[in-house]
């Protein structure tokens, strides 16, 4: 099991309920085991982190990157965030919208 930061539960939570357009999509698609039978949670807190979409069968973590993510020091962020799931041998798939 992945440890996180346990004030991050309420966020996460309040993030499922206000994802975006292109999230609510993506989510219809990768719910309920529809890709090689792997189970995908959103808005999941892992370490110090909120990641869009984990599917912990594959460690593999999905990113959607809307606007806010093209300033430079939320690039910074997120190469700081890569890292750190890496480090935990997470591959991050990210996606720029």
């Amino acid at each position: 099991m992945l440890k996180y930061h346990k004030k991050l539960k309420l966020y996460s939570q309040k993030l499922r309920k206000e994802m975006t357009e292109t999230e609510v999509i993506l989510w219809s698609r990768i719910k309920g085991k529809q890709i090689s039978n792997a189970q995908f949670y959103r808005q999941k807190p892992i370490g110090n982190y909120i990641v869009d979409f984990f599917c912990p069968k594959h460690r593999l973590v999905i990113e959607i990157d809307g606007g806010q993510h093209f300033r430079e020091k939320d690039q910074v962020y997120d190469k700081v965030r890569d890292d750190y799931l890496l480090s935990l041998e997470i591959t991050v798939l990210g996606m720029r919208i």
